[in-house]
């Protein structure tokens, strides 16, 4: 299937938000911090010195991820979704695999993921590209984080 890999555009944003929201809601439920970041992701991903980007397929947008800046060095991979009758088509692998070359371009050293135990087949991905757990940190910003990853570059 041809995916191509598009940067965040403001006229993308609601798509970021029902993808988003649709993945949570059928493992966890919304919380707080998620309407805060999917309603206003251009303030709190783009404006500061993050990066958000579509898989698209022909003129439909079918897939997310965003990369939050956490230092000069250090990105967060987040808010990665992907479309219901999508899944299983290796789009969140394509997904990954852009993130994984893009951080390398920007001369990044490390990506870091929070996830859930819970997601299996994201974590199998994960894994797959080179991510390994390390230890969480005592308070993270979602009740559903149960797991911290790493890659480094």
């Amino acid at each position: 299937m041809s995916v191509k890999i598009t940067p965040f555009k403001p006229a993308y944003a609601p798509v970021f938000k029902e993808l988003n929201q649709n993945w949570i809601e059928q493992y966890f439920s919304i919380e707080p911090m998620d309407i805060s970041v999917l309603e206003n992701c251009q303030e709190y991903i783009i404006d500061k010195g993050g990066y958000i980007f579509f898989a698209q397929k022909e003129d439909n947008i079918i897939g997310c991820f965003a990369l939050l800046k956490v230092n000069s060095t250090t990105y967060e991979l987040g808010k990665m979704a992907v479309s219901a009758e999508f899944r299983g088509l290796k789009v969140g692998q394509k997904l990954l695999s852009f993130a994984v070359d893009f951080a390398k371009e920007q001369s990044w050293e490390t990506i870091i993921l929070y996830s859930s135990t819970k997601l299996e087949n994201a974590l199998h991905i994960y894994k797959k590209f080179g991510f390994r757990e390390v230890p969480m940190e005592a308070h993270v910003e979602y009740a559903r984080s149960n797991i911290k990853m790493q890659l480094t570059l």
